[in-house]
């Protein structure tokens, strides 16, 4: 869904990315100005910072009013994803070591579902946890939020036409990093790392012709799977399969809507995934070669049902419960709240939630970005659309005396 290793924002699709300095027309953030989102981490620099100021910490007591099964699950998931050995390779991340992770999840799920009332919820987290703040794109705690969501898209076992546009699957000389997983090039016969060809040259060349995982209507159809790492395909007979994201090349990213503004075709104040439609039903050709000016590729493999959409951590992530992030400079799988707005069909509406940290995205990179998982089809499609808006991200780590007593109470379960 990752990010990459899943699923990848909406804006991300036409282009609205943070280093833009245009303001946003369009969505939740129609009166914020632009700001670099996507301003690496200076080097030294953690991504969160703990809150030793009272004044500061968030208000919790809204959030464990909307608590739901729907949350308990994703807890329950971020639970097994830590129980398994292969986890601690990912750990300590922001000084915070794999031990003191798992408790905090088990921990924060235990007074989630055994506190009386909003306030006795807010003391004991207080109580309990240390809570800390993203930096933010600019050191003030700004996060740019977005939203991503699971296509579902018409596909074939084989080319019937001239038009189809293959999912490939992985290339065996994909090199990728064996902790972050980040492209680290193709590999070569002698061993030597090389960068991967662009998306243009790959498509031209018929580079992976024969490695097809399926074949979907258009080639817009096959980049909005690009995008979003995961898609949910119907095939002629009734059948479903479902594809998910299996590595990237180690190219740029390019936005389609850079490209479609930048060529005069839309106009970046009304850009929108349904833009993008309607100009490549109008002029598909044009359409068409400029996506090929995004240089990123994008490769798949299979899922189980049962198991997508699947986020970067391997299990299916949660509508409005699970988050993605740069899982570079955050953690994997703890819990955080997220304060910002959200464009809803009946309106914008404030948005304050506990969420699981359990997806990544391709250029999802640096603390001022996350993306906020909307679900599934032509509906979360919208709201993943209309979702850009700042805020901000808390991180909720148990104290470190409460560790091993919590974690030694959790194993008989």
């Amino acid at each position: 869904m990752s990010k990459w290793s899943g699923l990848v924002s909406l804006l991300l699709l036409v282009g609205l990315s943070g280093c833009t300095q245009e303001k946003v027309q369009t969505g939740v953030g129609a009166d914020i100005q632009a700001k670099d989102y996507s301003r690496p981490l200076p080097e030294g620099q953690p991504a969160l910072v703990k809150i030793t100021d009272p004044n500061r910490m968030p208000d919790v007591s809204a959030a464990w009013q909307q608590r739901d099964l729907f949350l308990r699950d994703a807890m329950d998931e971020s639970i097994a994803w830590f129980d398994k050995p292969s986890t601690v390779e990912w750990y300590p991340q922001c000084g915070v070591d794999h031990e003191r992770a798992r408790a905090s999840v088990v921990a924060m799920r235990e007074i989630m579902e055994n506190s009386t009332s909003a306030e006795d919820f807010r003391s004991q987290v207080l109580q309990e946890f240390d809570v800390y703040e993203s930096v933010g794109c600019d050191g003030e705690g700004t996060v740019l939020f977005t939203g991503y969501y699971s296509p579902i898209l018409d596909g074939k076992s084989s080319a019937e036409d001239g038009n189809d546009a293959p999912l490939y699957r992985r290339p065996s000389d994909l090199a990728t990093h064996p902790k972050t997983g980040q492209p680290l090039g193709r590999r070569t016969r002698d061993g030597q790392l090389e960068p991967w060809p662009t998306r243009r040259e790959i498509e031209e060349q018929g580079m992976f012709e024969g490695t097809e995982l399926v074949w979907l209507d258009d080639p817009l159809s096959a980049y909005i799977a690009h995008v979003n790492g995961s898609a949910k395909i119907r095939m002629p007979d009734g059948s479903v399969q479902y594809v998910g994201y299996d590595g990237k090349t180690d190219q740029e990213y390019k936005g389609l809507g850079v490209s479609l503004v930048e060529s005069g075709l839309a106009d970046p104040k009304s850009l929108s995934l349904s833009t993008v439609r309607r100009l490549h039903r109008r002029h598909p050709e044009k359409v068409e070669d400029l996506i090929l000016d995004n240089d990123s590729y994008v490769f798949f493999r299979e899922y189980d049902g049962g198991t997508w959409p699947a986020g970067s951590l391997g299990f299916p992530v949660t509508t409005e419960r699970s988050i993605a992030t740069d899982k570079s400079v955050y953690p994997r799988g703890g819990v955080v709240l997220v304060d910002t707005k959200t464009n809803t069909f009946g309106g914008e509406k404030s948005f304050r939630q506990f969420m699981l940290d359990q997806d990544t995205g391709g250029a999802i990179r640096a603390p001022g970005r996350a993306d906020l998982y909307m679900g599934t089809g032509s509906a979360a499609e919208i709201l993943a659309g209309g979702q850009y808006a700042e805020g901000k991200l808390y991180y909720f780590f148990l104290k470190p005396e409460r560790v091993a007593s919590v974690n030694a109470d959790w194993s008989g379960h």
